[in-house]
């Protein structure tokens, strides 16, 4: 088992997980009563992050550039249930492609990617069509960038009404000091709050995260974060903000 190309590489910024103030981080699970956008927890390709049994070829780096494949028999299948039964998931013969950049120009760090992830949906759903693009500048102590995935009205019902388009963007920041990172970011998304068959305006979530956090490596292999999360989402006509704290310890070794 293994996640899609853009899952596993695809650029979102210099705020990834593990450092406190990353979007793609634990906020959400400490978040109730409405969902969020189904985009957030998805904030490249729609369904990368699916960890189905799947075929994935990555070509050798050259000069930083990379590439990568993916094809997906069925969706959400794995171990010994590789089953090709039509319309048993939302989606099948999913393919995702990668394109990935690293390298470094008088001092200046460059990281980007572009992924497209597609597939055929069950009777009654849309099928799946989904772009992600992301970059990351970094400059001595400083690292800014962002990313933006439109996944439009990927599995949505056919007759969806009220519903607009999946999207979200984010952009955050970063500067190192010794052994702490302060990061911030901002995270902007819409879409259907479920992940098929949205098709009513109570299906429907718009979501502003804004995050900060500091990070502090306290020794090799163990960090620990402080990281606070303002989330003003409306889901299914509903409002509900919230006020997330987390203190985040990791150990790696």
């Amino acid at each position: 088992m293994t996640n899609g190309p853009s899952d596993d590489s695809g650029v979102i910024g210099p705020n990834v997980d593990g450092i406190s103030g990353s979007p793609d981080g634990f906020y959400a699970n400490y978040y109730g009563v409405t969902s969020l956008p189904y985009v957030t927890g998805s904030l490249r390709t729609l369904e990368s992050g699916d960890a189905s049994t799947k075929i994935v070829y990555s070509t050798p780096s050259f000069a930083g550039f990379k590439l990568t494949a993916a094809y997906t028999p069925t969706y959400g299948s794995s171990n010994t249930d590789v089953n090709r039964r039509k319309n048993s998931t939302a989606y099948r013969d999913m393919g995702e492609v990668q394109a990935y950049y690293k390298g470094a120009f008088s001092g200046v760090g460059i990281e980007a990617s572009a992924a497209y992830q597609f597939a055929k949906a069950a009777t009654g759903l849309e099928d799946l069509s989904s772009v992600h693009a992301g970059a990351t500048v970094t400059y001595g102590a400083f690292a800014i960038g962002g990313s933006y995935a439109f996944s439009g009205d990927s599995g949505y019902a056919k007759t969806h009404r009220g519903v607009d388009d999946n999207q979200v963007w984010l952009v955050g920041a970063q500067y190192t000091v010794g052994p702490v990172i302060l990061a911030a970011t901002y995270t902007d998304a819409k879409g259907a709050n479920v992940g098929a068959g949205a098709a009513t305006a109570a299906d429907y979530a718009r979501a502003h995260i804004y995050q900060a956090g500091v990070t502090y490596a306290v020794a090799p292999g163990l960090t620990t974060g402080l990281e606070y999360s303002y989330v003003d989402n409306k889901s299914g006509g509903v409002n509900n903000d919230a006020n997330i704290v987390l203190w985040d310890t990791r150990f790696a070794f």
